[in-house]
């Protein structure tokens, strides 16, 4: 949801204001632009690794592994971190700033065992078996998907690769919806989590702030004109986000992303490090589905936490007329929710309700910060103070 957006007011922006950007001299390009994680964290140098993970129902999944920090071998003891992105994001979010301010880089260097995952349909998850991207069967999922078969998937092929029974599960905003209605689910895999941190925690969101709420009422209309443009992957152009990225964002016309991140995510340029703007919206959106848009906008209209809404073909997928909720009641492994005041989109009214629901809740860190948003918790210049340091000491608790 956060980078929904995102897209169109770029493109709005392109269409409504002539500008005249110099093409920037080779002394002022940032190269993390172009660069994909793997290239991202090796540029910083850290050691990765390239996994592929196969899902029950044929998605091969992007995942990278950082085996070490820049110190040398892993520390004894240290068990295995899986983190999770958000809706249209990927693993770049957790090494898109320096050593210091990045979650992924920080882990690695504590002697932690660090995995990224990557969803299916984001820029390193375009593969499938059978399907391609340009088939509309290939985008037909939501986080009911990503619950179901992507995030046990690669739990497991973390587990088997580590010969670790458990390990400890990071998520950030759709990474915890899909992580909460897994472990909602799949009850078996309560006990492969260690502890789960869900930073800026998304199940219900029916009190978020966001200027994404204006576009939930008109979900029934977006999905229509998708259908009838035979469109099913939001996913913007590599070339236009690049343009933006370098023209744009990376020049003396920032302000106009800057103007983006405040419209999305609200006021916090305090934490916005806009040298970095280029590099953040070269890397996302990263792409996603349709479908996962718009079950995110059902949500905002029902403020339940529930799976897809079919709507007259609820019986058909769930032998009911509404679909089912997911009961985070059931979920027994370690919860750990870290919030903002200053999250439109994770409203704390919202997490209230989820804490009220959660019967292995071990703690619940508001950010020290009140205009603190949804995306600093992977961008903010001061996130490592503010966030990773509770993310630190509740891995070294639960170790």
């Amino acid at each position: 949801m956060k980078t929904v957006l995102v897209y169109f007011t770029l493109l709005g922006l392109f269409s409504a204001v002539q500008i005249t950007v110099n093409k920037k001299n080779e002394f002022s390009f940032d190269p993390d632009i172009t660069r994909n994680v793997s290239d991202l964290i090796l540029s910083k140098g850290y050691p990765v690794e390239n996994h592929v993970v196969r899902t029950k129902d044929g998605y091969l999944l992007s995942v990278q592994r950082i085996p070490h920090g820049k110190g040398g071998e892993k520390i004894p003891n240290k068990q295995a971190v899986f983190i999770q992105h958000g809706l249209l994001s990927s693993s770049s979010d957790w090494v898109i700033n320096f050593p210091e301010q990045s979650l992924g880089f920080i882990l690695a260097d504590a002697g932690y065992d660090v995995w990224l995952g990557n969803c299916r349909g984001n820029t390193y998850s375009r593969r499938h078996v059978k399907y391609t991207p340009d088939m509309e069967v290939f985008w037909d999922y939501s986080f009911d998907q990503l619950a179901e078969y992507d995030f046990p998937a690669m739990i497991d092929y973390v587990l088997k690769e580590t010969g670790e029974e458990q390990l400890f599960y990071i998520g950030h905003s759709q990474g915890t919806t899909g992580a909460f209605a897994m472990l909602s689910e799949s009850l078996e895999y309560n006990k492969k989590i260690k502890l789960f941190v869900a930073l800026a925690p998304v199940t219900t969101v029916g009190h978020i702030t966001s200027a994404v709420k204006y576009l939930a009422p008109f979900t029934t209309e977006i999905e229509f004109l998708f259908e009838i443009l035979g469109v099913k992957d939001f996913a913007p152009s590599d070339a236009l986000m690049k343009y933006f990225s370098e023209y744009v964002c990376d020049t003396e016309a920032k302000f106009l992303c800057e103007y983006v991140m405040y419209l999305v995510f609200g006021a916090d340029l305090q934490q916005l490090n806009t040298t970095r703007l280029g590099v953040y919206t070269a890397h996302t959106p990263a792409g996603s589905s349709v479908k996962s848009i718009v079950h995110y906008a059902q949500l905002v209209l029902s403020k339940k936490f529930t799976k897809f809404d079919y709507r007259k073909n609820n019986v058909i997928h769930y032998n009911q007329t509404t679909p089912p909720e997911y009961d985070v009641s059931k979920i027994t492994a370690p919860v750990a929710l870290l919030w903002a005041l200053g999250d439109t989109l994770a409203d704390p009214d919202d997490v209230v309700v989820l804490q009220s629901k959660l019967k292995s809740l071990v703690s619940s860190y508001c950010v020290p910060l009140p205009s603190f948003n949804h995306n600093d918790f992977v961008q903010a210049l001061d996130a490592n103070r503010l966030v990773y340091d509770e993310v630190m000491r509740l891995l070294k608790e639960f170790e």
